[in-house]
């Protein structure tokens, strides 16, 4: 069991971990894309009830 963790600590350290300002910038990559695919779902749900809306009331 020692020897896993000591293996697990030596693949740690060989790890290049992002800076904080990467990492800043990827969540908001994240975020922004996110909001992005809601918006655009949201917008062609929305269309959609529409136009089914439009369909049943004729």
């Amino acid at each position: 069991m020692f020897k896993f963790f000591g293996e697990v600590k030596n693949e740690l350290a060989k790890v290049i971990w992002p800076s904080r300002n990467e990492t800043i910038r990827y969540a908001l990559t994240v975020i922004v894309f996110s909001l992005l695919v809601a918006f655009v779902l949201g917008a062609f749900d929305y269309g959609l009830l529409k136009v089914f809306e439009a369909l049943l009331n004729k």
